[in-house]
């Protein structure tokens, strides 16, 4: 991941889709190489603060690790370069929901910002999925303080790490049934999506839909995920 590579996308493409459906992917956000070198932290324990067993709480099955501060350089890296370019649409999303808290320019003050409220612990995460392990239908809240976007990025490689594991995602609009979506990712890619809600158009302007994700049962082999979230837990 480079500030080259992200200044070259098509960002008023990406935004439309962010738009239309409440998610939007950056193509090869992460080589191969990187990739690799991410998935293999997960053995390790002294990048991560916590070690979280989904079966135990309910939240499907596979297990997840959340990193703790400093965070590895790449992760820092991600979180730094993507804010600011995803905080006109937050701004603007907040906007058109009525909600009036906006976000500052930098994601060294907006985590400052969270701190200061008492949600110190670092949320980015890495997720292990094996055989029959999925993901249930869920929001990464953590606080007072919510970023309206976060990036899920694919670190293992569909059909020759594992087969199933699809990303998926609902979008319940008032008085309609759920809207579900399946999201096809390549290793590297990088899925940008709302963590709660977004505005949609409606005839008598904007409107809140609420949206969750999760990931679908996996059939074989060993799956990895880069999880950034940009604020911070209480």
């Amino acid at each position: 991941m480079s500030e080259q590579y992200l200044d070259r996308l098509d960002w008023p493409r990406l935004e439309q889709q962010l738009d239309q459906d409440g998610y939007a992917v950056i193509p090869s956000l992460l080589s191969h190489k990187a990739c690799e070198q991410v998935s293999a932290l997960y053995p390790r324990t002294e990048p991560f603060r916590s070690h979280v067993v989904m079966a135990r709480h309910g939240f499907g099955r596979g297990e997840y690790k959340y990193f703790s501060y400093p965070l590895p350089d790449l992760v820092t890296r991600l979180r730094s370069a993507l804010y600011p370019r995803l905080l006109p649409i937050a701004n603007r999303w907040h906007e058109q929901m009525g909600v009036p808290e906006r976000f500052p320019e930098t994601h060294h003050a907006f985590l400052a910002r969270c701190h200061a409220a008492g949600q110190n612990r670092p949320t980015p995460l890495l997720l292990q999925y094996g055989a029959q392990d999925y993901n249930c239908l869920h929001q990464d809240l953590y606080g007072e303080h919510v970023f309206p976007l976060q990036v899920a990025i694919l670190l293992s490689d569909p059909e020759q790490d594992f087969t199933g594991g699809e990303f998926v995602m609902t979008e319940q609009r008032p008085r309609m049934q759920s809207r579900p979506m399946v999201i096809v990712l390549n290793k590297g890619d990088g899925l940008i999506f709302a963590v709660n809600q977004r505005p949609v158009k409606g005839t008598r302007g904007f409107y809140r839909v609420t949206l969750r994700h999760g990931v679908s049962r996996l059939h074989s082999g060993k799956r990895h995920t880069l999880g950034i979230i940009f604020h911070d837990a209480s």
